[in-house]
């Protein structure tokens, strides 16, 4: 158990980051699910779409060190790749 009071500030600090940040990645699997979808659905204009919101959020997450930019760069080709091929 924590003693110092620093030590008691960095649990607190901790729980409310993993909250954010919890919630950070959600929002971005929430924007992959929706290209997920449409690819499933075979519409490529949606997919396109979806595609294009997605982006930004991933480079956000990246930004914000949720994600590791070699993830997200992986995520955007593999999903890139699949639209195209639609």
């Amino acid at each position: 158990m924590a003693n110092t009071p620093q030590a008691k500030k960095r649990i607190r600090r901790n729980a409310n980051r993993a909250e954010i940040n919890g919630a950070r990645i959600s929002r971005i699997r929430s924007f992959l699910k929706k290209v997920e979808t449409a690819i499933a659905g075979g519409d490529k204009t949606a997919a396109a779409e979806a595609l294009k919101t997605a982006q930004p959020e991933l480079a956000r997450g990246v930004a914000r060190g949720v994600l590791h930019k070699n993830t997200a760069s992986r995520k955007m080709s593999r999903l890139s790749k699949r639209v195209a091929a639609l």
